[in-house]
């Protein structure tokens, strides 16, 4: 079963994107995590999720930190990494993208734009790209 860790803060959003994730027929161990912090520890402990959805907005820890510290470390850097966040600043784009994010996607807003987003990581993150471990 593919494993996703979801790192996000927002309790709703959360529920939202595990909600969507299901109705686009992803079937997956979602692990949620709350905060930057949490999520190092998490994939330090291990075993690495197969993909990882990565706000950017995260207390104690930001998503940006995170993507850093897993950039300095040659396990984490193998972690396949989708940036979804509010933001659609140039520079949090270039930095994700600089620090070994594999994507970067806007939350859309309501859950039918939410499915279709899950519907495309479902499509190439899960049935397209092939992923350390030798998933799909």
């Amino acid at each position: 079963m593919t494993s996703i860790l979801l790192v996000e803060d927002s309790a709703p959003d959360a529920m939202l994107i595990r909600q969507a994730l299901t109705e686009a027929g992803i079937v997956a161990d979602v692990e949620v995590v709350t905060d930057g912090e949490l999520a190092l520890a998490r994939l330090r402990r291990g075993p690495a999720p197969d993909l990882m959805l990565l706000d950017l907005n995260l207390p104690r820890k930001d998503g940006r930190a995170v993507l850093s510290e897993m950039n300095c470390d040659d396990t984490m850097r193998e972690i396949p990494v989708i940036v979804l966040t509010t933001s659609s600043a140039p520079h949090d784009v270039e930095f994700a993208y600089r620090h070994c994010a594999n994507s970067y996607v806007r939350k859309p807003l309501g859950l039918d734009r939410l499915v279709d987003t899950a519907r495309s990581i479902r499509e190439f993150w899960l049935s397209t790209a092939t992923l350390p471990g030798g998933q799909p």
